[in-house]
């Protein structure tokens, strides 16, 4: 049986108390309702749940709008950028090489993934797995130019240098 493409790579799932939370506003807000509830002695009650037509043009909505409007998102890796200048280059190369590598384990985990999945299924079926990958490739090839920038010192810095262009780039104070 070909591997499952499993949804919780593009999907924060992780913590279950955040996902009853959801369940309760989305009927709250009428976009879902409970079809049935089942009760076997072996496990917990189960409530299966509908989408409403509500809930249907909702997720249209919404849907259409994260697919046309980039939104400004803040990762946690462009801030850790932004202020990677508080080490050394030597501190930081090595840090960045283990991000490398465990994206380079990522992206042939996910190209296996999709190697693995059921032959013959529609493009449209594993496409976020298909952006992961680009995003995945793209950055690990930026960060591999950077790492070999920061060990031929083409990319450098040092509190001396950055101490020097802020007092060469403040008003002169003298001006005033």
């Amino acid at each position: 049986m070909a591997a499952v493409i499993a949804k919780e790579q593009v999907v924060n799932v992780g913590q279950r108390a955040g996902l009853y939370r959801t369940i309760e506003r989305l009927q709250a807000g009428g976009l879902i309702t409970v079809r049935q509830t089942e009760r076997d002695q072996q496990y917990p009650e189960r409530t299966v749940y509908e989408v409403t037509d509500e809930g249907r043009a909702v997720t249209r909505e919404w849907l259409e709008q994260m697919l046309a409007v980039p939104k400004a998102e803040f990762p946690v890796f462009p801030a850790a950028l932004s202020n990677m200048l508080l080490l050394s280059p030597d501190e930081v190369a090595p840090i960045l090489e283990r991000r490398a590598a465990r994206l380079a384990a990522q992206r042939a985990e996910l190209e296996r993934q999709s190697a693995d999945a059921a032959t013959g299924l529609p493009r449209i079926t594993l496409i976020e797995n298909e952006y992961l990958l680009a995003v995945l490739v793209a950055e690990e090839g930026w960060l591999r130019g950077v790492i070999s920038d920061l060990r031929d010192g083409s990319l450098t810095w040092s509190p001396e240098m950055l101490a020097a262009f802020q007092e060469a780039s403040a008003p002169d104070s003298a001006a005033t």
